[in-house]
């Protein structure tokens, strides 16, 4: 084995100490739990327990004030770290709040603006942690996505009938979350859960106990988005250990041929649990989507609202859901937004090319890769999201390495 081989593969095997040594601490789970909590939609959906809606938004809209309450604990000096990806976040977020004020429904657009405002200031507040060999954000985040998809589980042995009565797609009945979000959330601890066994940072046995349950839940929703930007953000971070990793070479021969032979023996199974009932042509508009992008486009606007957008909404056109992180910002934020969030995909890419092999950087990669996929067909980029915390933590994880992260 070469020098620089040796010296990856023990650096690789120290992190993995690190991490199985190195106990969370507390507050930091606490701290991010409020701020993935806020981001956890409260859709109408039915539970278990009836929950009204004005007590489930003010649980996830006012854990945001609890997050940053947290963060100047844990942070009382306000030490901040300087990242150009955060500088960009801000300045989409006061851009929000600027245009957000003269919206025809100012209240609403400047209520969801000043969310976000607060929301990136909690971040800011958090990159003293940057750049931690244990990847302690990453750590906290797939705990809270453990939870989450606890519940999800909890509640369809539970209430199965309850929990696949959307379109026979597995949702939270415990805690309202869309298919869509479960399958998101399942994406992610699988992909990095992968990556990490790869990088030999967690065992066998934690990976495959985390990878059956997280596929199945995967599966059960019956969403393509993420499973397409599941599959595609894995061989891209695979791609990046391949030349240093055995392991990965093996595993991803055996997948590959895995992969044609489920197609050869089920190409007719998939099919059909790809189309999801529809025909070719409505598959091929993405279950509408594409209509409601083509009028977004076409509705004539003002120049400054084409530049800057119109404020922040609900990610709708004319009561008919975007789905489209490209066109929602466009809608909300006009071309402004849009190359912030071009630029912002772009700067995390030449930070993963310029960063050593490793897991950080395999992990950040998955990250990436699975939002810009996403965003074409799912919005949370430009608002307060799940997103948005993924692309943070992913710069978090390609920050460079400090001796000492805590102020």
């Amino acid at each position: 084995m070469s020098t620089s081989g040796s010296t990856l593969l023990y650096r690789e095997r120290r992190v993995g100490e690190l991490v199985e040594a190195s106990a969370i601490p507390r507050r930091m789970v606490v701290v991010w739990a409020a701020v993935f909590l806020n981001v956890l939609a409260f859709s109408g959906l039915p539970t278990l327990l009836p929950i009204p809606g004005p007590i489930g938004q003010l649980i996830t809209q006012g854990s945001l004030p609890l997050a940053l309450v947290l963060a100047l604990i844990v942070n009382p000096r306000a030490v901040i770290r300087p990242s150009l990806v955060m500088v960009l976040l801000t300045l989409l977020a006061l851009t929000a709040l600027m245009v957000s004020i003269h919206n025809e429904f100012a209240l609403g657009s400047t209520f969801r603006a000043t969310r976000f405002v607060g929301f990136v200031a909690v971040l800011w507040l958090l990159t003293p942690w940057w750049g931690r060999h244990d990847m302690l954000l990453l750590r906290c985040h797939r705990r809270c996505i453990w939870a989450v998809l606890g519940t999800v589980v909890l509640g369809a042995l539970l209430a199965p009938g309850l929990a696949f009565s959307f379109d026979g797609r597995l949702a939270g009945t415990i805690w309202p979350v869309p298919a869509t979000q479960v399958a998101h959330y399942a994406a992610i601890l699988f992909g990095t859960t992968v990556v990490l066994w790869m990088c030999g940072v967690v065992t066998g046995g934690h990976a495959l106990l985390t990878v059956s349950l997280t596929g199945t839940v995967l599966v059960l929703t019956h969403t393509r988005t993420a499973l397409l930007a599941g599959v595609v953000a894995l061989v891209i971070a695979c791609a990046s250990l391949f030349l240093g990793h055995a392991r990965v070479r093996r595993t991803s021969a055996l997948g590959a041929v895995g992969v044609l032979l489920a197609v050869s023996v089920f190409a007719s199974e998939l099919t059909t649990w790809l189309l999801r009932g529809q025909t070719t042509q409505e598959a091929g508009q993405l279950t509408g989507r594409t209509k409601v992008w083509t009028q977004v486009f076409a509705t004539p606007r003002p120049r400054m609202n084409e530049l800057f957008g119109g404020g922040l909404s609900n990610q709708s056109f004319n009561g008919l859901p975007i789905d489209s992180n490209w066109v929602a910002t466009f809608w909300d934020q006009g071309w402004f937004g849009l190359l912030v969030d071009a630029t912002l995909f772009l700067l995390l890419l030449l930070m993963a090319a310029t960063r050593p092999r490793g897991p950080q950087r395999a992990c950040a990669l998955f990250l990436i890769v699975y939002c810009l996929t996403a965003s074409f067909t799912e919005t949370g980029m430009a608002i307060p999201s799940a997103y948005v915390l993924e692309l943070v933590l992913a710069a978090s994880l390609l920050a460079p390495e400090t001796r000492r992260s805590e102020p």
